[in-house]
């Protein structure tokens, strides 16, 4: 006697996720734009960077002009080079990166002693800020191919320094086409490169002796 074969038994499936719609519903928007609210569309696109507002808020600044003061050229030294953004230490001075470049490998060589003008540089001082300035102009053409260089300092509040009580000098690599239509007209600078990378690269870099 034959006997049928049984039916496979299927379990019913279990419908545990979110319905699709729902799922859109409560998913994340990719953009501030797609949030909603008030306001009128219109033809600009807008970058966030809400990781400039430490800078924009002034965190990090110092609260005086002296050394004790938060001075951050002064609390550099203390940390590692990594973690400070040290490409070179010296006797005198040291460089490292600008954390707010105006271009990738945006340099900055400063004394280790808090003095805010170059007057108040000593002989030894002087000639080792010198030779770091040399040097970073040398690491940047080696590490990455500058073409050209800013190099100067801003000297008291009324020239521009963001931070007058300790004297910094400034090396910022150049390129061709690298002041296009973001920096002008979007006043947005475009970085390839984080800034513990660029350290690495400028550190391997730097000039032996």
């Amino acid at each position: 006697m034959s006997v049928e074969p049984e039916e496979p038994t299927v379990p019913e499936a279990r419908n545990d996720a979110v319905p699709e719609s729902e799922a859109e519903a409560t998913k994340e928007p990719a953009f501030e734009e797609e949030r909603g609210g008030a306001g009128v569309p219109d033809d600009f696109e807008r970058l966030w960077t809400p990781h400039r507002m430490p800078y924009i808020k002034g965190e990090n600044k110092p609260t005086g002009s002296g050394p004790a003061d938060g001075c951050p050229f002064c609390e550099i030294p203390k940390l590692s080079d990594q973690d400070g953004l040290i490409v070179a230490r010296g006797h005198s001075v040291y460089a490292v990166l600008n954390l707010y470049p105006y271009n990738s490998g945006h340099l900055m060589v400063c004394p280790y002693r808090h003095v805010a003008d170059y007057t108040e540089l000593d002989g030894a001082e002087t000639a080792e800020l010198a030779e770091f300035t040399k040097h970073s102009l040398q690491a940047l053409r080696k590490g990455s191919g500058a073409q050209g260089f800013n190099v100067g300092m801003n000297i008291g509040a009324v020239a521009g320094a963001g931070i007058a009580a300790h004297l910094h000098q400034h090396v910022v690599p150049r390129w061709g086409g690298d002041t296009n239509f973001m920096p002008v007209v979007g006043r947005t600078r475009v970085l390839p490169q984080l800034l513990r990378d660029t350290r690495a690269l400028l550190a391997g870099a730097w000039p032996n002796g």
